[in-house]
């Protein structure tokens, strides 16, 4: 089964909810910084969970959030859309955070293999805020429902998202 994500709802297996997108909606994603979700076919290439915060069974590779990593957003960079660890020069997003945005994160394959420089980065599904508040072209759902997903995705699983008007 894949996950389908259009403008309000993200839906898999039969299971639809409520999901927040990029506060410039879904389309062709220009550049680092839009606001856009990009609409396409894409691969989770692993996921990012606090491990001091929730235990996850999942038949994809997992990484547990340290203290020291973060994700490079600045196309300066020869790490630019990867992961890296701290102390690092350039921008980027940290991901070991206080609010639980962040617990569990599938990172999705979005402009990697080649890395095009301020095509974008960071395209995650994770956990939304309590006000469903939009991001800033990532995919957001509730903690409890991202939880019942990742138990249940493949490692052949796509991530269809779409632009229904």
């Amino acid at each position: 089964m894949h996950i389908l994500i259009n403008k309000n709802y993200l839906t898999y297996n039969k299971y639809k909810i409520r999901c927040t997108i990029g506060k410039r909606g879904i389309g062709n994603k220009k550049k680092e910084g839009d606001l856009i979700t990009p609409k396409g076919q894409f691969k989770i290439k692993f996921i990012l969970y606090r491990k001091d915060r929730v235990k996850l069974k999942s038949k994809l590779r997992k990484v547990a959030i340290q203290k020291n990593m973060i994700w490079c957003d600045d196309p300066k960079s020869k790490k630019y859309n990867q992961l890296v660890k701290l102390p690092f020069k350039f921008k980027h997003e940290k991901l070991y955070r206080k609010e639980n945005t962040y617990d569990i994160v599938l990172v999705l394959n979005f402009n990697m293999n080649p890395t095009r420089k301020n095509k974008g980065s960071a395209i995650f599904i994770h956990v939304a805020k309590k006000n469903f508040k939009k991001t800033e072209g990532c995919i957001a759902i509730r903690k409890f429902e991202l939880l019942k997903i990742v138990r249940e995705i493949k490692t052949n699983t796509k991530v269809k998202i779409f632009d229904q008007k």
